[in-house]
């Protein structure tokens, strides 16, 4: 009995070794406007924090995001930091930054390149309206020691061929960067729907984690809400994409509001992973 018990334990032990459970997010939060009358970022920051707050995602990427709207939810989250710089350059412009648990993450290195034929330059390219970047860090779980690369970016809402061109330039980045094949995890906003060219593309070489068959599912079929409260969500733009050494347990789009009101015009989905 007591050999049974030794073997249990060495068995449980060797799982927590093998695989590795936290939680992600993606999140548009819409960049601080304050013409957006009852939308406007003084509005609706202190409950998208309480979302934050209550979801605990130990890693997450969020797009639109302003300096500003940075060092706010940094100064809401204590033991997390931002990676990234905005797609001005420096502290100018949007961020697709990654926020981290410290508590749980290592960063290891991280760097942010932009959506364009020169990526290593501050650049707009091809058909895009703004300038558009990808930030990206390869992190390691304090506990376990497991290495995977996090990306997050968002793609041009107009530029049709900056979308496509981007959907390329993310995966041959990937590929490029994560020399030594950790799991890899790709959130953003795509500005794409799921049966797009662009979408199918990055599926051919990552997994859409809301395609996974054992995963639990909660929440509406889209992600864009455009603040609009009373009509259902149907626009499904904002993705976590993820490689093969990675399991999805549980998949959720979050349609939390209050009094009627969401926290941003996108909802943030929501992942709880388990990597091996």
């Amino acid at each position: 009995m007591k050999k049974l018990i030794v073997a249990l334990i060495f068995m449980v032990s060797s799982f927590g070794l093998l695989a590795q459970e936290f939680t992600a997010m993606t999140y548009n939060i819409k960049y601080a406007n304050e013409n957006d009358g009852e939308n406007s970022w003084s509005k609706r920051k202190d409950f998208l924090a309480n979302q934050l707050k209550f979801y605990h995602p130990q890693i997450f990427g969020v797009q639109e995001a302003v300096k500003s709207q940075i060092d706010f939810i940094t100064a809401e989250l204590p033991t997390y930091k931002s990676l990234g710089f905005g797609r001005e350059g420096g502290d100018q412009g949007e961020f697709s930054a990654i926020f981290y648990d410290t508590t749980k993450f290592e960063v290891l290195k991280s760097d942010t390149f932009w959506l364009s034929e020169t990526p290593n330059q501050i650049s707009k390219g091809w058909d895009a309206d703004y300038h558009r970047i990808c930030t990206y860090a390869l992190l390691k779980d304090n506990e376990s020691g497991k290495k995977f690369y996090f990306f997050n970016t968002h793609f041009d809402h107009r530029g049709n061929e900056a979308r496509t061109n981007s959907s390329r330039l993310i995966i041959q980045q990937i590929k490029k960067i994560n020399v030594e094949k950790y799991p890899v995890l790709l959130t953003g906003d795509f500005n794409l729907e799921p049966e797009t060219e662009q979408i199918q593309y990055i599926k051919s070489y990552l997994k859409d984690a809301k395609d996974a068959s054992a995963a639990i599912k909660l929440g509406p079929s889209g992600t864009f809400n455009g603040y609009d409260f009373k009509t259902p969500v149907t626009r499904r733009i904002d993705y976590i994409f993820h490689s093969e050494e990675i399991n999805i347990e549980t998949y959720a789009v979050l349609s939390d509001n209050e009094d009627g009101k969401y926290a941003s015009d996108h909802l943030p989905v929501f992942v709880k992973i388990i990597l091996n």
